[in-house]
């Protein structure tokens, strides 16, 4: 609670005590002192001549004649002793930025200002300047008014200015180059054949098209050389560049050969050179314009504005414009010419305060926008102590002294100080005065740019000023802004948490993340010496309420002598020279009232009342500060003061709340005039006591309430002061909320624990017969109808503290909510009974909750939603294996994600008529009825999402389900719950065949999985029945795998059932047509067609208008690379049971010859690289299967071999690296390495890899699937995997590079870095699907999907354990 005080208003230390008094009595703990200084000339306590000795006028008549050291003494000493009498802390402002004009030490040490040797470019301004001076002393001549008493006369000198004065200074000559000198120069050096080569230019091919700006371009980069900006025509050419440039434009190709072009050579270099020129008088004539408009601005302003200050006359003291520069007399000739010219301070509107508006790139005193000091030399530091080092030491003494002498600082102008230089003054502060109190005048206009200061600087509190404030609601928003968090916050109860300590001093410590900067913190005042007065700018009898107001904030406050006595006007701290009343003014003005409080303040600041609500309604603002520990509080009851204000308010309703009367006042204006003009005083004025104002009591359907009811006498300067209480409701909450027994959760399995956390709008009502996720009016349907759901709307409200959002205001005008939650539940107890227990926990935790008042609301029941979140969430995980339990948080999130993908609704499943949980491919889109679970995403997903996870039973139920479709020789693509399953996927099969290896390796039980028997939906003829013909006889799954391979190494040829649009309305007819076989020379499997699209790279062309129906975005046919990776793994396993005597076959049967395992595996072995790799040496082509004239990139692995289209095959995709995963033994370790880190800055996105080399002329990596233009590649989205950004193929990227060792750990780590965030930011808990170019969001992507997570998982296993 900070008083700001003039000292020279004060008189001589030794009589401060009536007023020390008086300050002590209105409650302040801290004296905010002006400058104590030495003043210079204007008699400003900011323009200090001497910053090391202290203001005559603070001294007695007798002390006055003292040394500085004796008077540094006596000043010291009565600082001293305000704190020790008083308890008063003691602040001073150090002014860093400027000094006075006056100052004697500019006559030694010019260097310390911006003068026109150190900083030559402030010489045109200073022309500029010495100009209007000149000018203003010759007013008559130029026939001129000296006296302006009308925008006429302004405009009369503006005139002759912009026609005359300005023009005959040729400032642009500080800018251009001198033509006519230049071309001389240039003849002279062709007749003297100056040396030069022509034919470092003529080589350039666009030599001939090169445009005149161009040329100029040239020659200004090779040429032009730029001398002293203090200087005309400054600029220099270097003619053996200009030669040869020139002469090359010209075809010639040595100066010898010039042969009498002399003329026509040097009128083309002047064209050059004017060319040069042009955008240098673009800028002088903008310079100028700016310039005009500024000085006529000001001339206005100051001789003619109402507030202006009207200076009068024109004379030689009083020009025009206030000068920009001191000068000053350098009489014995010490300091270079220029020295002696000083820029002087001042301010920009809107500047950025990052740049020195007097230095080199700034043209701000040329363009007169300084709003200048004109008794304020501004002071140049450099960047460093070796730059001005007299400078940066006499600063440092001088701050030391007020460091030595007070408790804390305000930086004056802190947003014109340099950074560094703030630093280094305040770090020699801080060594002397280490708990130095820092307070800053920063107005940069940006948060940012003020957070930037605070956290560099260090500084505790930032001026605010409450009367800023043109109205009530203006009022408001400051409290808002600067007056504590809002009532009911959730940051401390939601994301504190009490963690053991390390060390020995405390057995726990609140963990406090940071989630975000916060604010700076503000010293909020009601009135600064800086502002006109409530009297001046409101009404007087707004002095109490205003103070009140700042009273309640909880930050640190303060106000200015005189605001509390009711001064009338805003005290001149130049020209003003009477001193402060003596009197006592214990009850003068709201001095009594204040006091109060201050105490009041103080009281609330100590006790923790660190939550405020803030409500305006017309000039009523209403301020209720409460404790988040007990919920206590202060109510202040505002009546504003403003004039032609609306008045009223509606009915002040207190819910749930009990109030008592502390305080009531209002303040009373007797007159308008003060009573003794020869002193410092304030405006007859009395407060009156106001007794209190009724209670009511009611109740209506929200619940009980009390009405404060206000008197007729509460007019405008009034305020009431009630403390407030909800009685016992809050006592027990917290602790009975943030309580659960484990039994709540003890019985709850993994897809208990899907309905409770997850479940997407399509899911609940799929499940529920209707019922969706929760809607918010403003704010949308949450993601989930569980608790994920609730969590990912309150996560970034907790973050911010953000009580203004649309959840809040929901759940504060109604319980709908929390019904909700409970409701929802109690609807799942016939298929979930172990819900049961959580849905009778949240009944009785929200009959708490709804036992507070409104505005409590939020944050108990997030707290609620919190606490039943963390518990399900752990058990969830405690469900998992040992990894995910002992993992780090990205593991577990990841892992959560099996959670949310494996669920049960009716419209799917894994057998036809039995219901039971499935793998969702993906949330929101694929998540019911046929497109739920999809082959190939099931086992991409299965090893990471259900046996790095320990589900291996759920793991064993899709390969059994699959096991069971198998038809064809194929896996379906898309299950269907196996009622109509579709098998247009190639590799599908391969995955699934993957997916038995990893269940045989991982699972406890793996081996017993070939054993395992599968009734077999269809007949062994292939034929489709209907499902109650179906499951007539078994195989076990050994036996299916066999069948897979005997299937694909006889041919696969069939035509899908029931083709047509019944099954697919986009695919053309040939698309149906089902063709695998193996090429026997490599063992590859080859298929496909350019009409169907049998891998993950799936997207059938859809749009009529772009005639691309029917034709797939990427086909692939031929051999895909990652199918024949999963083939040899697939080899290779079978190989290793047989060895073991676990697979009873060792070769299949081929045009009736059996062909061993391990011919297929070797052929595969002896081929791949061959016939996959592009050789990075193009003499190296003839050992590999490539064409030469279609290769775009080298060092690759083709995409796939064998294509209907050629260059498909050399396209450099992300599915290599699933074959370097399954099967790295196929791969040459140097040349996966390479290809790899070859890679990585080619496909590699912020969270996905590219589906297609962006250097490819097909590369379009954004996807809209709603995009009906006549694109044929984008149309419908067929580019879905022609550039997009997939999540899943970099977790097999990954694999590959741990595999392989092409990149260290750290660089996984690295990239794994945007996952993190992702995942723990994004609404849905998940990472998606897939994202557009470098990471952009695609709103046609699901939000989650399964093998994005679960290939992560993978990694993360493979590097924990080395799997």
């Amino acid at each position: 609670m900070a008083l700001s005080v003039v000292p020279k208003w004060m008189g001589p230390v030794t009589e401060w005590k009536k007023q020390l008094d008086m300050i002590h009595s209105g409650g302040y703990n801290m004296i905010h002192f002006v400058p104590m200084q030495k003043r210079g000339s204007s008699d400003s306590p900011y323009s200090i001549s001497n910053q090391l000795a202290f203001a005559d006028d603070l001294f007695n008549s007798k002390d006055v004649k003292k040394s500085d050291k004796e008077k540094l003494a006596i000043v010291e000493s009565t600082l001293r002793r305000i704190q020790k009498d008083y308890g008063i802390l003691c602040l001073s402002d150090v002014v860093w930025n400027h000094t006075s004009d006056t100052s004697p030490f500019l006559l030694e040490h010019p260097e310390a200002g911006y003068n026109l040797h150190n900083s030559p470019h402030i010489v045109p301004a200073y022309e500029l300047d010495t100009a209007f001076i000149e000018l203003s002393v010759n007013m008559e001549e130029a026939g001129l008014p000296r006296n302006i008493t009308s925008e006429r006369d302004v405009d009369i000198i503006m005139s002759y200015a912009a026609k005359h004065t300005i023009p005959a200074l040729k400032l642009y000559e500080y800018l251009v180059l001198n033509v006519t000198e230049q071309k001389e120069t240039f003849k002279k050096a062709l007749l003297e054949k100056i040396k030069c080569d022509p034919r470092k230019y003529l080589g350039r091919r666009d030599l001939g098209h090169l445009s005149l700006k161009e040329q100029a371009d040239i020659l200004s980069e090779d040429a032009v050389k730029n001398g002293s900006p203090g200087k005309r025509f400054n600029k220099s050419v270097d003619l053996s560049h200009a030669l040869s440039f020139v002469l090359a434009l010209n075809g010639i190709h040595t100066i010898d050969t010039v042969g009498g072009q002399e003329d026509k050579l040097v009128e083309k270099y002047g064209h050059i050179l004017d060319e040069y020129n042009l955008p240098y008088y673009k800028i002088y004539d903008e310079n100028v314009s700016a310039a005009i408009s500024n000085i006529k601005s000001r001339l206005s302003y100051t001789r003619l504005d109402q507030n202006g200050p009207k200076f009068g006359e024109i004379t030689k003291s009083s020009p025009i414009v206030e000068s920009y520069f001191t000068r000053l007399q350098d009489k014995d000739n010490k300091h270079p010419p220029g020295s002696m010219q000083l820029a002087n301070n001042g301010w920009i509107w809107n500047a950025d305060p990052m740049n020195d508006f007097a230095g080199p790139n700034s043209q701000a005193y040329l363009r007169r926008e300084v709003i200048i000091w004109g008794d304020c030399v501004k002071l140049r530091y450099g960047k460093s102590p070796k730059e001005n080092p007299w400078l940066w030491n006499h600063m440092r003494e001088y701050t030391e002294q007020v460091a030595n002498m007070f408790q804390g600082i305000r930086i004056d102008n802190c947003h014109s100080t340099p950074i560094p230089v703030a630093e280094y003054l305040l770090d020699a502060a801080r060594k002397i005065q280490p708990d130095l109190y820092v307070l800053a005048e920063l107005f940069t206009g940006s948060p940012d740019t003020d957070n930037l200061f605070v956290s560099r600087l260090g500084i505790h509190s930032l001026i605010r000023e409450a009367m800023q404030a043109w109205d009530t609601h203006e009022l408001s928003r400051l409290v808002h802004r600067h007056g504590g968090k809002p009532v009911g916050s959730m940051d401390e109860d939601m994301t504190w948490r009490c963690v053991p300590y390390e060390r020995e001093e405390y057995d726990q410590v609140y963990y406090i993340p940071v989630s975000h900067g916060s604010m700076p913190r503000a010293l909020f005042m009601d009135c600064t010496h800086d502002n006109e007065t409530p009297f001046q700018k409101r009404l007087a009898e707004d002095t109490l309420p205003n103070a009140a107001i700042v009273a309640f904030s909880d930050c640190a406050t303060g106000s200015v002598k005189g605001y509390d006595e009711i001064y009338p006007r805003l005290l001149d701290i130049v020209g003003e020279h009477r001193h402060y009343s003596t009197k006592n003014t214990k009850y003068a003005g709201i001095v009594e009232v204040k006091s109060k409080l201050q105490k009041l303040h103080l009281d609330m600041s100590i006790q923790g009342y660190t939550e405020v609500h803030v409500h305006q309604e017309n000039d009523y603002l209403l301020v209720h500060r409460q404790s988040p520990g007990s919920q206590e509080g202060y109510l202040l009851i505002s009546r504003t003061a403003f004039p032609n204000a609306s008045t009223g308010i509606s009915p002040i309703r207190l819910r749930k709340t009990q109030a008592t009367f502390v305080l009531g006042a209002s303040l009373k204006i007797d007159g308008h005039k003060v009573v003794d003009e020869t002193i410092l005083s304030g405006l007859p004025s009395h407060v009156e006591t106001i007794p209190s104002p009724d209670f009511e009591h009611y109740e209506d359907e929200k619940g009980s309430y009390t009405l404060v009811v206000l008197p007729q006498s509460f007019t405008p300067g009034s305020i009431y002061v009630l403390k407030t209480s909800i009685g016992d409701v809050y006592k027990n909450a917290r602790e009975i909320i943030r309580t659960m027994d484990d039994a709540v959760v003890k019985d709850l399995d993994l897809l208990d624990c899907n309905v409770a956390l997850y479940r997407c709008e399509s899911e609940e009502m799929d499940a529920t017969g209707g019922d969706g996720v929760y809607n918010v009016s403003g704010y949308g349907k949450f993601v989930y109808a569980g608790l994920q759901g609730f969590m990912s709307a309150l996560t970034p409200i907790i973050i911010n503290n953000d009580l203004g959002h649309p959840v809040c205001n929901n759940l504060r005008e109604g319980k709908w909510m929390l019904d909700y939650v409970v409701n929802r539940l109690e609807r799942q107890h016939e298929q979930y009974p172990h819900l049961k227990p959580l849905s009778d926990w949240f009944n009785s935790r929200f009959d708490v909750v709804k036992q507070m008042p409104d505005f409590l609301v939020p944050k108990y029941f997030a707290m609620t939603i919190q606490t039943a979140y963390d518990k399900i969430y752990t058990h969830a995980l405690a469900c998992m294996s040992p990894l995910v339990q002992n993992g780090d948080q990205f593991l577990k999130q990841l892992a959560l994600c099996s959670v949310q993908m494996y669920g049960q609704v009716p419209s799917a499943g894994l057998h036809p008529t039995k219901s039971g949980p499935c793998l969702a491919a993906g949330l929101p889109h694929f998540t019911t009825g046929a497109f739920r679970t999809w082959g190939r995403d099931v086992f991409i997903s299965l090893r990471g999402l259900l046996l790095v996870t320990g589900q291996f039973g759920a793991a064993k139920n899709h390969i059994v389900s699959f096991g069971s479709s198998l038809k064809h020789g194929l896996i379906p693509n898309l299950l269907d719950a196996v009622r109509v399953p579709r098998y247009n996927a190639r590799d599908a099969a391969w995955f699934f065949m993957q997916a038995i290896q990893d269940y045989y390796n991982m699972a406890p039980d793996g081996p017993s999985i070939l054993t395992t028997k599968v009734l077999r939906r269809f007949p062994k003829d292939d034929r489709f029945v209907p499902v109650e013909e179906g499951y007539q006889y078994a195989s076990t799954i050994g036996e299916i795998m066999q069948e897979i391979l005997q299937r694909h190494a006889q041919g696969i040829h069939f035509r899908e059932y029931n083709a047509g649009e019944a099954i697919d309305r986009q695919m053309k007819d040939q698309g149906f047509n089902i063709d695998i076989d193996v090429d026997w020379e490599t063992g590859v499997l080859v298929g496909g067609n350019e009409f169907n699209c049998g891998t993950w790279m799936d997207k059938m062309g859809e749009s009529e208008r772009a005639h691309n129906k029917g034709f797939p975005g990427t086909s692939r046919d031929g051999a895909p690379i990652e199918i024949t990776g999963l083939l040899k793994s697939a080899l290779r396993f079978v190989l290793e049971l047989y060895k073991k005597k676990e697979f009873a076959w060792t070769s299949v049967q081929v045009n009736g010859k059996a062909l061993s395992y391990q011919h297929w595996n070797d052929l595969l072995q002896k081929n791949f690289e061959r016939i996959y790799y592009v050789p990075k040496d193009p003499s190296e082509d003839h050992a590999y299967d490539i064409d030469p004239r279609i290769v775009h990139r080298r060092g690759i692995y083709k995409d796939v071999w064998k294509a209907a289209k050629p260059y498909t095959e050399y396209q450099l995709r992300c599915n290599f690296p699933v074959a370097m995963t399954v099967a790295p033994e196929l791969f040459d370790e140097e040349h996966a390495a390479e290809c790899l880190r070859f890679t990585k800055n080619i496909l590699v996105g912020p969270l996905g890899m590219s589906t297609l080399d962006p250097a490819d002329r097909e590369y379009h990596p954004y996807y809209f699937n709603s995009d009906d233009s006549d694109d044929f590649l984008v149309a419908k989205g067929r580019n879905y995997h022609q550039g997009p950004e997939w999540i899943w193929p970099l977790g097999y990227y990954l694999r590959s590079v741990y595999i392989f060792n092409a990149m260290p750990p750290q660089s996984i780590a690295r990239i794994l870095r945007a996952h993190r965030e992702e995942i723990a930011t994004n609404p849905w808990r998940g990472l998606a699907e897939l994202t557009n170019k470098n990471g952009e969001k695609c709103w046609d992507s699901c939000d989650t999907q399964a093998w994005s997570a679960s290939t992560l998982l993978d990694l993360l296993q493979g590097m924990i354990e080395g799997a």
